[in-house]
């Protein structure tokens, strides 16, 4: 991956009211990336992805966006930006063609016709070129709506939650596809809530109402939050995580198939809350935390308290 960055912005802060929807938000973004977005909903995901793509004007902050500024030359970011929306927005009594041709007349592209041609082939949609778009599957609706981000040869694809409601095979699918542009040098900024998306990305940043907490590769995200993870099989497993929950140390009791997770960040307290109950009738043994263990702990923290 270059080392050149897509996205360097720094206090980028978006007020809606007195409801501050981004706080002092920095994040770097190398070109050829791909970037997690994590947040729970309403943490300003979308807020931060349409500042940087110029649909929405920061009230604070500084930076650039594929070099240019993100607050004066917005208009420049837009033409190099492709934004995927949560949610399928294109004609279903369109075809696939036919929705890209109307995209491309949209982007005032002078060569509409070999764009679509060619985003059709890339993706994958050349037999299903004439087929309408509400005939479609997720997967396939999915890549129709990827074709016509890419239809202006973007530089930074914003892609906010885009395999909601899609198949496992075609969610894997589509990841297969983003690994590949992104080697091509395509870079992604992708909001997802679905923890295994989140391991496909180069580096991760979360954000918690407005403020973002915690950034780096997986492993360094999960190193930062300092959790300590037992994992415990026996009897009644149910019962004794209503027991451990209230414990003092404990933050997290989760079923995990016929095992119970169970977390806290300081060791010495999961300790002293798990000892009671380190007998024969069950079986403790510590494990790695993961990156839905990180999710969740960072999710409770308080509104007030960033991560260090």
């Amino acid at each position: 991956m270059a080392s050149e960055l897509a996205i360097d912005v720094h206090g980028m802060t978006k007020r809606f009211g007195k409801h501050i929807a981004v706080n002092d938000v920095a994040l770097q973004v190398g070109s050829g990336e791909i970037c997690g977005f994590l947040g729970p909903n309403g943490s300003g995901k979308t807020t931060f992805i349409r500042m940087l793509c110029g649909l929405l004007k920061a009230d604070a902050g500084s930076g650039t966006c594929l070099g240019f500024d993100v607050i004066t030359e917005s208009e420049d970011i837009k033409r190099q930006v492709g934004y995927m929306t949560q949610r399928f927005s294109f004609y279903e009594d369109l075809s696939i063609s036919e929705n890209l041709d109307f995209v491309a007349r949209m982007y005032s592209l002078g060569n509409r016709h070999t764009a679509v041609n060619a985003s059709i082939e890339k993706l994958g949609l050349v037999e299903r070129r004439n087929q309408l778009a509400g005939e479609l599957s997720g997967g396939w609706k999915q890549r129709l709506a990827l074709a016509a981000c890419m239809l202006h040869e973007p530089k930074l694809l914003l892609l906010d939650e885009p395999t909601a409601g899609v198949d496992p095979k075609a969610r894997r699918e589509f990841w297969e596809e983003i690994h590949q542009l992104a080697a091509q040098g395509l870079t992604f900024l992708i909001a997802t809530h679905y923890m295994d998306e989140a391991e496909r990305c180069h580096r991760l940043a979360f954000i918690s109402n407005g403020t973002l907490l915690i950034r780096g590769t997986v492993r360094e995200v999960i190193d930062e939050t300092h959790l300590t993870t037992w994992s415990v099989s026996g009897p009644d497993l149910l019962n004794l995580a209503r027991q451990l929950r209230d414990v003092p140390g404990i933050e997290q009791t989760v079923p995990f198939g016929n095992t119970l997770r169970v977390s806290g960040n300081d060791p010495e307290a999961v300790e002293n809350a798990i000892s009671p109950h380190r007998n024969s009738s069950y079986n403790w043994r510590p494990v790695d935390s993961s990156l839905e263990d990180v999710f969740i702990h960072l999710m409770n923290k308080p509104k007030d308290g960033p991560s260090s």
